[in-house]
């Protein structure tokens, strides 16, 4: 099973792609229709609400008057929070049921968590995939007034309330825009599910990874931006196994070409706690790859760092492997042992290579040697063969950089 997290502004236009990923199939979760749910007459819910703030929220049949209740809600900072901790664990908890539900269903369905305060509860990590619906304020102010009979006053309050663009763009793995028709909204909607979300879910429910590109793109200046939605994800699905959740690799190196795949290192204390794990990372969107056992005579081949050096015990070049299953985000999560050679050689890189920027032309001349040997050859596989003399020396050179500045990972 697949979960998506939607979200968006009041008035973004998000149940229209709610709409149209009903129609592709999806199973949705609706907040705001669980928010409803959880404060009908005769509920632990609208009980707690009128002690809270009185009987005047109330209509004469004994329904909650909505437009009341946000008046007085989102009046002040202190009432709107005292709101949303009645009613956000009500609605957590209904939400777990229906998930639980469709997980047990033969189907696999595509789960799609349509939760208007996605951004504000910090729920943005417990989900493969975050869609989030945008359209500028003031044409959502306007839809306001036509469609809900709010007054500008009170819509303009609601979406001060809210997550600002900024906090929704920093969790947005799809950013859908909102400034065209509902046609046009509903068109890229119908588009994502079949050309990213569906593929997902197949690739998840087969435990199948998408291959990594092997071209070398130019440096993109959000490959930090979209490696921090990644750790975060990580590390909520690693909990307390994981010691740290780093970017690794060429593209956490400002400036510096490589292949458009983002390298995660999660940190664990054993590979034991590796195993544990597994299944969290994979339910992340994730999978893993062939276990490296723990007897294994030779470095992993599928690292994209060197992992060997004979003057160190083999046991300890040592790691898990998983890579996403998302066509639309090629990752590599290395789950390595605290202290170990790779876990430590994995964070050195990366800083070696920060603070010696004349490097990055002669890495780049390896990385582009090692193409060219992958598209004549057996892709991956000679990829890292090309890359693995200069990499062995890069170990050395580094090393004696670290002990020269006597280097410690940062945050250790």
């Amino acid at each position: 099973m697949l979960r998506i997290g939607l979200t968006g502004g009041i008035g973004a236009g998000k149940s229209t792609v709610a709409r149209t990923f009903s129609d592709c199939g999806g199973v949705i979760v609706d907040g705001d229709v669980l928010a409803r749910e959880v404060v009908e007459p005769g509920t632990e819910g609208l009980a707690a609400l009128v002690e809270a703030f009185g009987s005047a929220i109330l209509q004469p049949d004994g329904t909650l008057d909505r437009p009341a209740l946000a008046a007085l809600a989102f009046s002040d900072e202190s009432r709107r929070a005292t709101l949303n901790g009645i009613v956000h664990p009500l609605v957590a908890g209904r939400r777990a049921q229906l998930i639980a539900e469709a997980a047990a269903s033969p189907d696999n369905p595509v789960v799609v968590e349509d939760i208007p305060l996605l951004v504000e509860s910090g729920m943005a990590p417990l989900f493969p995939l975050v869609v989030v619906v945008h359209t500028e304020e003031q044409t959502r102010v306007s839809r306001l007034i036509e469609h809900r009979g709010m007054t500008a006053a009170d819509a303009r309050a609601r979406i001060a309330a809210q997550a600002t663009e900024k906090q929704r763009r920093a969790v947005a793995d799809v950013w859908l825009d909102n400034s065209g028709t509902p046609d046009q909204l509903a068109a890229d909607a119908r588009a994502l599910w079949q050309q990213r979300i569906a593929p997902f879910a197949a690739n998840l429910e087969a435990g199948r990874s998408v291959p990594a590109p092997l071209r070398v793109s130019a440096a993109d200046p959000t490959w930090p931006e979209q490696a921090a939605r990644i750790t975060a994800r990580l590390s909520t699905a690693c909990g307390h196994h994981a010691v740290r959740v780093d970017h690794i690799g060429s593209t956490a190196v400002a400036g510096l070409d490589a292949k458009d795949v983002i390298d995660v290192q999660v940190t664990v204390r054993s590979l034991e706690d590796a195993d544990a794990v597994a299944e969290n990372i994979r339910a992340a969107g994730y999978p893993r790859w062939e276990t490296v056992s723990a007897d294994m005579a030779k470095p992993d081949p599928r690292s994209t760092v060197a992992e060997f050096d004979h003057n160190d015990d083999v046991a300890l070049w040592q790691k898990r492997f998983h890579a996403s299953a998302d066509p639309g985000r090629p990752t590599h999560v290395h789950i390595r042992v605290d202290g170990w050679p790779n876990q430590q050689f994995a964070l050195l890189f990366v800083d070696w290579l920060r603070v010696n920027p004349d490097l990055h032309a002669e890495y780049l001349a390896v990385k582009r040697d090692a193409e060219r040997a992958a598209s004549t050859g057996e892709a991956i596989a000679d990829y890292a063969e090309a890359k693995e003399p200069w990499l062995v020396d890069a170990y050395r050179r580094a090393w004696q950089w670290a002990d020269t500045v006597d280097w410690r990972p940062s945050g250790s």
